[in-house]
């Protein structure tokens, strides 16, 4: 039987050798890692919550990682690449509430469930290393840490108005609250405003840093980074006082104290001191502040406020203007109060006309913008830009930029920067987190739980409105452990944010006892090498989860990290086949259950890799799944026809050598597409080196250790995307080790490679519109001429000159020889600047030649490649450096 005659199905079973070669690799500790590796290659999805299913979302994240552990542990790296259960929230809680369980239990049963799920998909995790934050013995140490904190003097109690979701029962951090409809993360409700004393982080405290730190993230995506960079709100100005005619001074803060001139209000917040001052003694203000502390955004104008019946004595002109309580002015940006411009300030200007307050204009375009300063009219609408200023008395004609800095000192102000984070709300109203470790007593106030103490365990759930734990009263009586006098425990629990800003430190020593992980060893480890998760966490997660890294380098618990996650990677959704993000209420949603059961573990993952790069959406393709699937089936349709003797090998060919280059440059190109995380292109390498060896056998009889070398190349290459198969073939290949503890290959590139491929595709792609342009049937012969060393050498001349081309060749007395021939010739380079990297003569011939084989084979053609001195005058005419001629007979 002929090679080309292998037809027969050798297709295999999915469900019976996935299972085996898990627990091939659990036999052989593929992916654990010894405590005393040296600095590994730390590899992280973010953890999950343990909602009981995993959804495609899940598949992509977990693909991702785990291809990226297996290629670095191919490549000889220790890798740790843990996984655990970010297991509190409001979310087992309200399941336990609607299915009258407990939070406890339902969460068990999840992570039990989406442990199986993973495991069926042969993610290979350090589960010898696995944390679930919802156990006494992780959350403990969320109590110490915060006790920690509490020392450093980052932790505060305050009095705050604070957002409040009415259904969840709950307050809510600033990143909490979604959109302009501003909606509860959790359950899209409205949220409320509340005067609450609540715990907080004092996150400010490392605003600038955080934000400074923000440009030596190199390889995080600069969406990420100005996400952060927006969030923070760092703010460069300066702060002035403006006297009041109640009696009080009023510092403002402003970025462009350049229009101090164009002052012509004062504003104060409704929650500002002065304006509750002043309501205590005007009726309408009083009015005014009630109707907007608690109203919706959209039930009040943006250009609401009311006239105190004060005034302001602008410091720059003397003048007094009126004051204002306006609620587009924000209690917790600057200081909340402001001079307003509205010449030169957009939402200044929609005041001033609604109150008919008078607009002024003090900075012009200079007469080097595109502007036309006459075109400008603040009357319609406010110059926003820097420029020069006008109508400022002695200033005239000064910068922006400098009037800046000098009106600093000339109104007795003072450089200030400023920020829109506020401080982190840590505190809960719901009983599934963990406790916050301290007591309220009548006599000594709120007083910490010694450490000996810890944990403070969470009592038994009980079902009530509200909070659960206030209406745990065993658990909340207990004595102050000061005084021994009668106490309450606090009822409040922690965000659980607080669990993951920490977490990737706890799977560095998990067993650790004496404190939430082993300093020593983390200090080495971190920071995780590669991050990869939602973007959905930029301004929540890896916000607190940055904070977290500085705060315990200062207090001496890290050394000498700044900085959690070197790498970042946030992976695109899975889209439905509508294009929009799956989820079973929109009926758009695939089980992976249901893809492993049908396809297999492989397929699924394989397909998840293919589609897109990471960092992109992509909807899912019941075609591309298919295809994945038949794929995998070919790769060990193939193997198995090679190792049980239905493909015949030989003693070698001319082709080998094109097979082995080829599987050295399918091996240099996937590990550079994989270096880049760049997977769906690593994978069309490996899916081409695949359909070449099909037609190396069906050609040929191959060289038996050649076609081996490129199926153990694929098994490789294909061992971090589709693990299972992988092994299938490295052990009919007569391996006795698991192919995920193999080496890599070998990744030089050979030599000229790129050149030399470039040049077969496009004399192949000549080759095809000879044919489609002159209706060729059925080609006989194909002749392929390789231009002469002459052409060669016009090129190289005219690469070099700076002028005339034709001049500088014909004055080579070689060239000069061939007469009008070079000199046309040279005429084509005329003008042009830039040149290619080429093969020479000698090479072109040796690609070619290499190649003829796979022309033979797509066109049913006799080939004959000539060399530079080798061809007929005819055809050599037609060949230029990198083109050959071409001549095809019927």
């Amino acid at each position: 039987m002929s090679n080309s005659d292998v037809t027969e199905d050798r297709g295999f079973d999915h469900a019976a050798i996935e299972p085996k070669w898990q627990q091939e690799w659990d036999k052989a500790d593929v992916f654990r890692i010894e405590d005393d590796a040296t600095d590994p290659e730390y590899v992280l999805a973010m953890f999950p919550y343990p909602s009981g299913e995993m959804h495609m979302g899940h598949v992509r994240n977990y693909a991702i990682t785990d291809a990226h552990a297996r290629f670095k542990r191919m490549q000889g790296e220790d890798v740790l690449h843990p996984m655990g259960w970010d297991s509190f929230g409001l979310p087992a809680e309200n399941a336990a509430n609607d299915r009258d369980t407990n939070p406890r239990a339902w969460t068990m049963d999840c992570i039990d469930d989406m442990k199986a799920q993973m495991s069926m998909l042969g993610l290979g995790f350090n589960w010898d290393r696995e944390i679930t934050t919802c156990e006494p013995e992780y959350y403990r140490w969320n109590q110490w840490l915060f006790q920690q904190f509490h020392d450093a003097g980052l932790v505060e109690r305050q009095t705050a108005e604070l957002n409040w979701c009415p259904d969840c029962e709950t307050v809510l951090a600033d990143e909490n609250v979604e959109g302009e409809d501003e909606l509860c993360w959790r359950c899209d409700t409205p949220i409320n405003r509340r005067e609450m004393d609540q715990w907080f982080f004092t996150i400010t405290d490392y605003a600038e840093e955080l934000t400074e730190d923000l440009d030596s993230l190199h390889n995080w995506p600069d969406n990420v980074r100005e996400m952060q960079r927006n969030w923070i709100g760092i703010q460069e100005g300066a702060s002035v006082a403006f006297e009041l005619t109640t009696g009080d001074s009023v510092d403002i803060f402003t970025t462009r104290l350049d229009t101090i001139y164009g002052a012509t209000f004062f504003a104060l917040s409704p929650g500002h001191e002065v304006a509750q001052e002043l309501a205590e003694e005007n009726d309408a203000i009083a009015d005014y502040v009630e109707r907007v502390k608690d109203a919706d955004e959209d039930e009040i104008e943006q250009t609401s406020g009311v006239f105190t019946g004060e005034y302001a004595t602008n410091p720059a002109t003397g003048e007094e203007i009126p004051v204002y309580v306006a609620d587009y002015v924000l209690d917790d940006i600057g200081t909340g109060a402001l001079y307003a411009v509205p010449g030169h300030d957009e939402r200044d200007h929609a005041f001033a006309e609604e109150h008919d307050i008078e607009i002024q204009q003090v900075v012009e375009p200079t007469k080097d913008t595109a502007v036309d300063a006459e075109e400008i009219d603040v009357q319609s609408k406010a110059y926003t830009k820097d420029g020069r200023l006008v109508n400022s008395g002695e200033f005239d004609g000064l910068a922006s930029q400098a009037a800046r800095e000098q009106f600093v000192e000339e109104f007795d102000g003072e450089f200030r920067t400023t920020h829109s984070l506020r401080d982190w709300c840590i505190s809960r109203q719901r009983y599934w987190g963990t406790p916050i470790p301290f007591v309220n007593c009548p006599d000594c106030g709120e007083v910490q739980v010694p450490e000996t103490d810890l944990p403070v365990e969470l009592p038994e759930f009980i079902q009530t409105t509200g909070n659960p734990l206030d209406a745990a009263d065993e658990w909340k009586a207990t004595t102050c452990p000061e005084c021994g006098g009668k106490a309450t425990r606090e009822t409040d629990t922690m965000n659980t944010f607080i669990d993951s800003s920490w977490y990737f430190l706890r799977f560095i020593s998990p067993g650790f006892e004496d404190g939430p992980f082993d300093t020593e060893q983390a200090s080495t480890w971190l920071p995780v090498d590669q991050y990869v998760g939602g973007i959905e966490h930029a301004t929540m997660h890896l916000l607190y989860a940055r904070f977290f890294t500085k705060v315990l380098d200062d207090i001496d618990l890290l050394e000498d990290c700044r900085e959690p996650f070197e790498s970042l990677l946030t992976q695109g959704m899975v889209l439905g086949s509508n294009g929009n993000k799956m989820s079973k209420s929109k009926g758009n949603g695939v089980s992976p259950v249901r893809i492993v059961e049908e396809y297999g573990a492989d397929t699924a993952r394989l397909f998840i890799m293919e589609a897109a790069q990471p960092d992109k959406d992509f909807p899912w393709d019941p075609e591309g799944v298919e295809s994945a699937s038949q794929f995998l089936q070919n790769v060990y349709r193939l193997t198995t026809s090679f190792t049980e003797g239905d493909i015949e090998t030989g003693d070698g060919s001319t082709v080998d050598d094109q097979i082995t280059q080829e599987i050295q440059a399918t091996a240099a190109t996937a590990t550079t597409e994989f270096e880049q995380m760049r997977y769906n292109h690593a994978l069309q390498a490996v899916r081409d080196l695949v359909s070449l060896l099909w037609q190396y056998a069906e050609y040929t009889e191959p060289d038996a250790e050649t076609f081996e070398h490129g199926l153990s190349t694929v098994a490789k290459l294909l061992s971090p995307t589709a693990p299972h198969l992988a092994e299938e073939v490295w052990q009919a290949l007569g391996n006795d080790t698991v192919v995920a503890k193999a080496a890599w290959p070998a990744v030089e590139m050979p030599e000229n490679y790129e050149m030399a491929d470039k040049l077969i595709e496009n004399t192949q792609e000549d080759i095809r519109d000879i044919i489609d342009v002159a209706n060729i049937d059925d080609a006989s012969r194909v002749e392929i001429a390789v231009a002469p060393e002459w052409k060669h050498r016009v090129r190289e001349i005219a690469k070099e000159t700076d002028g005339d081309v034709v001049g500088a060749v014909m004055s080579d007395g070689d060239l000069r020889e061939h007469g009008e021939a070079a000199a046309d010739f040279a005429k084509e380079f005329i003008g042009q600047e830039h040149f290619d990297e080429q093969l020479s003569p000698a090479e072109e011939s040796t690609a070619l030649d290499r190649a003829m084989w796979l022309i033979e084979r797509e066109f049913d053609a006799d080939v004959t490649v000539y060399g530079p001195t080798e061809s007929p005058d005819s055809l050599a005419s037609k060949a230029t450096p990198g083109r050959p001629g071409i001549n095809i007979e019927e």
